[in-house]
């Protein structure tokens, strides 16, 4: 059971600091860098779809599991210490988890993108290219 509770509360400190880093995205005390991985990783998190969709088995949850905590880790030790504690007392107090429609976007294109390179690859370039 130690171990049971010991994952739920490291699930919960997940879906908390993913809310930061929407935050931190937004934040003016947060270097410009930062923000920039900060709004990367929270508009993946956010996205209500997924660049590996869950139905692939094993691969499908490799995202979830270890892309975006490593993501999120990485990116936490960009914001300042102070800034950071604030920007958690803030995503505590944070009501309802937000949705990244950029996240949706960047996922989309990159889909499309790939259906494109790998239609150009199978059937080659368009007529009007050659």
């Amino acid at each position: 059971m130690k171990r049971l509770e010991r994952v739920r509360r490291w699930a919960r400190g997940i879906k908390r600091d993913v809310v930061v880093l929407w935050l931190a995205a937004r934040d003016r005390r947060v270097p410009w860098y930062a923000k920039l991985a900060a709004g990367a990783v929270a508009a993946y998190a956010l996205s209500p779809i997924d660049l590996i969709p869950d139905f692939i088995p094993v691969l499908g949850y490799l995202d979830d599991l270890i892309i975006v905590p490593v993501g999120i880790i990485v990116v936490l030790k960009l914001i300042p210490v102070d800034v950071l504690a604030d920007l958690r007392a803030t995503a505590m107090k944070h009501t309802g988890q937000p949705v990244s429609r950029a996240g949706l976007v960047a996922v989309v294109s990159i889909w499309v993108l790939l259906a494109v390179l790998l239609f150009w690859a199978t059937l080659g370039p368009p007529a009007a290219v050659r």
